[in-house]
């Protein structure tokens, strides 16, 4: 597999975008993915993604979309998500990336007013709608379990049965290490994603709440999962997601030390040559 950065990571350190896809190639990653929301940016910031990502021979692989509103008891939201999640879908092939990294939303009201199955069909709905749009631009869409107990997707099981009852070939799963040690999943509970996960992410925390830390600076034990990750034999990258450094002033040490964290761990597994 491909060992890759999500860019965020430079922002928070106010860096540049430009800057952060030089200084990514420049660490020794092979891709990189893309977190920016194509009705935020212009023109301008669209081809200079494109551009820089060229121009220094770093592929992107996923592009992330947090689409909470996906799920929203309001119709006018649904609709409004499915427009801007649509943009996205364009972004990615605009950008030639392999897919929509997809972060759907929670139940709300702790699931005391609206039914749970009511939520999850309408996320199963407009996930296909979605799906189908993907498939017509050469896409997939992949997505993220998050830990937190009120997610849609917060566990495997949830992820599998969502998956099959959205039943499109191009739906996948994303796999987070942290988020799976979080949500207390085991390792081999992966075995059931066979066939049905696409891209990784990778990052530590202290086994509370979520963090996104370098690899090595909290408490996961990550040769379990990539074990299985490895068995998956899943033809694409494993992203390491890194979120507010508490010294952004550094933050270029910060991802030298997940880079050479996470390539040892992935040489080790026999993911990585």
């Amino acid at each position: 597999m491909k060992l890759g950065l999500i860019n965020s990571a430079w922002a928070q350190a106010g860096q540049g975008t430009a800057h952060g896809i030089r200084r990514t190639k420049e660490i020794g990653f092979d891709t990189i993915d893309i977190f920016a929301d194509p009705l935020d940016i212009d023109a301008k910031e669209r081809r200079l993604i494109r551009r820089e990502c060229e121009r220094v021979g770093l592929p992107i692989i996923s592009v992330a979309c947090v689409a909470t509103g996906l799920i929203d008891f309001n119709p006018s939201v649904q609709r409004f998500h499915l427009d801007r999640c649509e943009a996205y879908l364009d972004f990615c092939y605009e950008l030639e990336a392999q897919n929509l990294l997809l972060v759907l939303g929670e139940y709300i009201w702790e699931r005391q007013v609206i039914p749970t199955a009511e939520q999850w069909e309408v996320a199963v709905r407009n996930t296909r709608v979605l799906a189908n749009t993907a498939a017509n631009l050469g896409l997939e869409i992949a997505l993220e379990l998050e830990p937190f107990k009120l997610s849609l997707l917060n566990d495997v099981t949830n992820m599998v049965r969502f998956i099959d009852e959205v039943n499109h070939p191009n739906v996948r799963a994303n796999i987070d290490i942290s988020h799976l040690h979080l949500a207390n999943v085991k390792p081999e509970e992966l075995r059931k994603l066979k066939g049905k996960a696409i891209h990784v992410h990778i990052s530590d925390c202290d086994g509370k709440v979520h963090g996104d830390l370098p690899p090595g600076r909290g408490v996961v034990n990550f040769g379990p999962y990539l074990e299985e990750i490895r068995k998956l034999e899943i033809d694409g990258a494993i992203s390491i997601e890194l979120e507010y450094s508490p010294e952004p002033a550094k933050i270029d040490e910060w991802i030298q030390e997940a880079y050479e964290a996470t390539d040892k761990l992935m040489k080790s597994g026999g993911l990585r040559g």
